[in-house]
């Protein structure tokens, strides 16, 4: 999967939005104003997404390309390779529940919104 797919699967969710909080390299994808996805610009290209702790560490374990979270939580978050040991599949799916743990995160009220 590449950047550019990433950014469009992202920016398809309810409520996304692509911004640079951090520097002009580094897209931020954001629902509510809450950050479910990080990329870089620069190789090596990987993804930072949000991850159910138990789960983060069984995908740590079986997959070489998870890893925790680059300057984010260990605990929370793992950055996912995307130049081809993760299968695209699962990527998809990833970010599905980082988006998923973010956007429920968020109040009912402004949920409904999307």
């Amino acid at each position: 999967m590449n950047l550019e797919e990433v950014r469009i699967y992202c920016l398809s969710k309810p409520g996304a939005e692509e911004s640079f909080p951090f520097d002009s390299e580094t897209p931020v994808y954001k629902t509510c104003g809450k950050i479910f996805a990080i990329t870089g610009l620069n190789p090596p290209y990987s993804v930072n997404l949000k991850c159910d702790p138990e789960k983060a560490l069984d995908l740590r374990e079986r997959y070489e390309g998870i890893v925790p979270g680059y300057h984010m939580s260990k605990k929370h978050w793992n950055t996912v390779d995307l130049e081809g040991s993760v299968p695209k599949k699962l990527i998809c799916e990833l970010i599905d529940h980082s988006f998923e743990l973010v956007f429920n995160s968020i109040p009912v009220k402004k949920r409904n919104e999307f």
